[in-house]
Formats: C-alpha cells, sequence, structure tokens
C-alpha cells in the first residue's frame, strides 16, 4: 500500500529553465526583425533622395542659350568724306538652344546691333516656340547706319583705316517653360562680339557669351 502511494518528485530546475530560454527567443526575434526594418527605411531614404537629385537636374527649368550662328555682309557701304560714316545690311542666323524636356515658348523679340557702345540697328526675332531638346534657328536681316553721334566719334576714323570695325549684337527673348502644370518664366540673352573685316567685307571671330 504505501509504494503504491508513492509520489514522485518532479525536476523543477529542469522546467524554469526551458521556459526561460523559450521566453528569450520572442526578444531576440523583434531584435533582428527591427534591426531589418532599419536597414530597409535607410535603404529606402537612399533610394529616394538619389532619385529626387537625379529628377531635380533632368527636370528642373533650364534658361536657353541663344547666339549668333552666322552672319554675312550682304550690302556695305562706308567711309571718311567728308565724316566718317557706314551704311551696310548683315543677314544673320541666331539660334535658340532649348536644353529643357519641355518645350520653350517666347513672346515677341527683337535684336540690336551696336557699335561703340550706340545702336545702330535693329531687327525683329518674332515669337515662337521651341520644342524639347530642340534647336531652333532664326533667319534675321539687320540694316545699319552710323549716326551723326556716332560718325562724331573719335575712334570710327581710326577703325576705318585699320580696316576692322567692331559690331556687338545683343537681344533678350523673354518666355516660359511648363512643368507639371507649373508656369517657370525664363529669360534668354544673347551677347555677342563680332569683327567686320572691311577689306575683305566679311564677319570675323563671332564670340558669344
Amino acid at each position: 500500500m504505501s509504494d503504491s502511494n508513492q509520489i514522485v518528485p518532479l525536476a523543477p530546475t529542469k522546467f524554469y529553465q526551458r521556459s526561460n530560454e523559450e521566453s528569450l527567443q520572442p526578444k531576440a526575434l523583434r531584435q533582428k526583425r527591427s534591426g531589418k526594418c532599419f536597414f530597409y527605411s535607410l535603404a529606402l531614404i537612399v533610394l529616394l533622395s538619389a532619385f529626387t537629385l537625379v529628377f531635380a537636374i533632368i527636370v528642373a527649368p533650364r534658361t536657353p542659350h541663344v547666339k549668333l550662328t552666322s552672319v554675312a555682309v550682304e550690302y556695305l557701304i562706308y567711309g571718311n568724306n567728308p565724316f566718317p560714316s557706314f551704311n551696310m545690311t548683315l543677314a544673320a542666323v541666331v539660334s535658340i538652344k532649348n536644353s529643357n524636356f519641355v518645350r520653350f515658348k517666347f513672346d515677341n523679340s527683337s535684336s540690336s546691333v551696336l557699335c561703340q557702345g550706340m545702336v545702330v540697328g535693329e531687327a525683329k526675332l518674332g515669337s515662337g516656340r521651341v520644342g524639347a531638346r530642340k534647336t531652333r534657328r532664326v533667319n534675321i536681316a539687320v540694316k545699319i547706319r552710323s549716326s551723326d553721334s556716332l560718325s562724331e566719334a573719335k575712334n570710327l576714323s581710326g577703325d576705318f583705316n585699320s580696316g576692322k570695325l567692331k559690331l556687338k549684337s545683343c537681344a533678350k527673348l523673354k518666355g516660359n517653360v511648363r512643368l507639371f502644370g507649373m508656369v517657370k518664366n525664363r529669360t534668354a540673352v544673347m551677347n555677342c562680339g563680332l569683327n567686320l573685316n572691311l577689306t575683305s567685307r566679311s564677319i570675323q571671330d563671332i564670340e558669344c557669351i
């Protein structure tokens, strides 16, 4: 009777040890998952930053570049008698380069020709559009005449004697580009210097900045 009612003792130490190991597993998993979430979040931030930078570089509106591509002399008369004076007609090609990924639309514009800081001729460029990543060329004819005030300049006679007349051509094209429904105003500026060879009746050394 006493043997059959004998109570077998349990192993509490082993049982509690297994319970502690099981309780530590979820914490380790949480730390591992937290580390992965941080890595993925950091990678996403880096990718978004890189995408934003590339997008800003590619899509950000740029100011078109305007310059004189070529200039030819169609008519020319000059002399020092009784005072320095000239009368000429130039045929020029103005290029408008649009580096944007959207079209550039410009308003009515004109170009001016200067000699010794004085305006001696003007020509209309008109209005128009330049397609995305395109270059538009505008043909113009400029009639140039010396004024009385210019004829009185001391350097004009010296330019005639040297055989070269320094000219300057300027223009401003006010327009806009449209990005995602937003209009961005841009003003393209042309500033070119050129030399008229009076002997060969040709334009030399065209430099635009």
